[in-house]
């Protein structure tokens, strides 16, 4: 906490010493949404480059001023928590005046910039983020105030603990982890009872673009296991691009890629390749939209594909085809057809790219 104190007191310093030099204080951040200060490295993902190109937030220029009061309102209130050992949300600190910050998307974005401006993890600033994920199957574990959390006994999934951080005690006897893209599959599996039929493991589900939360608990329970990690997607653009942001990371949080990939992550389904073997009627697939034609040419061009010839082959697959499907399209065979038969298949034979 004294190192998050004095990066604060640092910038304020250096706001002070321009006022003092009659000088209009600037605050400056790196780049982080600019693919040119990001480097793909296969051991990491997608991390920023050291002397990345900056942007200047100026307080005297009418622009920028606005954001440049927000950021120093919202280091204040960092200030003030770390100094008290308190925590809040990212949505507490938007209801904290939501007149003056406009929007939650605002407190995010900035909360972002400061933890990369101050080379600090968002968790060290004392600010949480609402999980939305949830997870369950062979797991237990203690959270930071002294909860203790037994995922595996429950019939419903637990919330994604809020500070990943602070969880300790974990324990489990599960053969590997299944990150599931969205909810209404994963509660599916919930209600086959998946996670103890085939063999223990560990189910987790972002509901879509995983917040950070989510991310930081897969990352913390392959650190602390070390046991494969499989993704089941939807076969479709949308779905590639979150298996690679857990994969991978993303762009606008390159600059904490260390804390949050997992480089060793595997496609198991639902594969292009898979809706022509299991003879997938065609009446079932849905067409391509001019956005999805977008999002598939540029996840193509990413520099992670290119170390991926069997991913490129089902890209291929899916460009060629124009047509995407949900996992529920495996319902057209049978109801439990994905429980009982697909991903036992896929685990007992190593149908994973």
């Amino acid at each position: 906490s004294s190192e998050v104190l004095e990066a604060i007191e640092n910038v304020v310093q250096g706001v002070f010493q321009s006022l003092a030099q009659k000088k209009a204080p600037v605050l400056t951040v790196a780049n982080r949404t600019d693919w040119r200060n990001i480097e793909f490295k296969d051991s990491v993902g997608l991390q920023m480059i050291p002397g990345c190109t900056t942007k200047q937030i100026r307080s005297d220029c009418p622009q920028s001023a606005r954001r440049f009061a927000l950021m120093l309102k919202i280091l204040s209130m960092i200030y003030k928590m770390v100094q008290s050992n308190t925590y809040a949300t990212k949505r507490d600190i938007y209801y904290s005046d939501t007149l003056l910050f406009g929007s939650q998307s605002v407190v995010d974005q900035i909360i972002n910039d400061i933890s990369c401006m101050l080379k600090i993890p968002r968790r060290s600033l004392h600010v949480l983020s609402t999980a939305k994920g949830f997870v369950a199957g062979n797991l237990s574990y203690t959270e930071e105030d002294g909860t203790k959390v037994n995922c595996t006994c429950s019939a419903t999934a637990v919330t994604v603990p809020s500070n990943v951080e602070g969880i300790k005690n974990l324990t489990s006897h599960a053969k590997f982890i299944l990150i599931v893209e969205k909810d209404a599959t994963f509660q599916r599996l919930l209600d086959d009872d998946f996670f103890s039929k085939v063999s223990p493991c560990i189910m987790i589900t972002g509901r879509g673009i995983p917040d950070l939360n989510t991310r930081l608990l897969v990352r913390k329970l392959w650190d602390s296991f070390q046991i494969p990690v499989f993704t089941l997607m939807d076969a479709d653009p949308h779905g590639v691009e979150i298996m690679c942001v857990y994969k991978y990371g993303s762009v606008s949080m390159s600059f904490e890629a260390h804390h949050l990939t997992i480089p060793s992550v595997k496609w198991l389904g639902l594969l292009p390749s898979d809706l022509k073997r299991l003879n997938i009627c065609k009446d079932a697939l849905i067409p391509f939209t001019k956005q999805d034609e977008n999002k598939l040419a540029s996840i193509r061009k990413r520099p992670y594909i290119a170390c991926q010839p069997l991913w490129k082959k089902e890209l291929e697959i899916m460009a060629a085809s124009k047509l995407k499907a949900e996992i529920q399209v495996l319902t057209s065979i049978s109801s439990d057809y994905l429980s009982r038969v697909y991903l036992p298949n896929k685990l007992q034979f190593g149908g994973w790219l």
